[in-house]
């Protein structure tokens, strides 16, 4: 398989992600495989191509809350306070899902990751593909995180058949991933967000 780098035409992009295919895209904090989130099919290719145990879920790319809305149940106002305070951006929340998220996205698990990203090629693919992307970082479990496209080729260079080159990470480093399935937010991955900021987000509210 030939893997092609584009820098433009992001429709390319979100055709081949409609029709099963996997393509790493960009963030601020780190390149991700990106495949449909509602393929489950599509799915299962990211976890054999990254080598990555079945049992370990994958958050979902959303364009925004309205998105968020349509794949989980049970939003709790925390949410939308932290998506206002810090979406598009490092932070993946963890909310309970509805049943049009497939189970292969969880791990079989009744809760799900979502983060909003900060950069305009992935936001742009989001928006022409119209459905949430499972995306976990690019590079095959237990490797490094890539923060720009060479890492990316270097990985998985005729393995997928499309990177989507948006330059260096201007972040560099994995989200903050925030649960809010309980009575109190706590932080599951230590990332770009700290728990006090998250905290002045809810206006106090503590944060573990």
């Amino acid at each position: 398989m030939e893997t092609k780098i584009i820098r433009e035409n992001m429709a390319e992009a979100a055709k081949l992600l409609l029709d099963g295919e996997l393509v790493a895209v960009p963030t601020e904090t780190v390149y991700g495989l990106a495949a449909n989130g509602l393929d489950g099919e599509a799915v299962s290719r990211i976890y054999t191509v990254k080598g990555r145990p079945e049992n370990k879920p994958i958050s979902i790319l959303v364009g925004g809350m309205d998105t968020v809305e349509t794949f989980c149940r049970d939003i709790p106002n925390a949410a939308y306070r932290l998506a206002e305070a810090f979406w598009p951006g490092p932070m993946t929340m963890i909310l309970k899902k509805k049943e049009n998220v497939p189970d292969i996205v969880t791990a079989g698990g009744d809760t799900v990751g979502v983060r909003c990203p900060d950069h305009p090629m992935t936001l742009e693919i989001l928006r022409l593909a119209g459905v949430p992307l499972a995306t976990p970082s690019a590079n095959p479990s237990g490797m490094e995180s890539p923060t720009d496209a060479d890492m990316v080729a270097a990985y998985f260079d005729g393995k997928i058949p499309c990177i989507v080159d948006g330059g260096v990470c201007s972040v560099g480093l994995a989200s903050t991933i925030v649960d809010l399935t309980g009575e109190i937010p706590r932080i599951l991955r230590k990332g770009a967000l700290t728990a006090k900021m998250l905290s002045e987000a809810l206006g106090g509210v503590p944060v573990e």
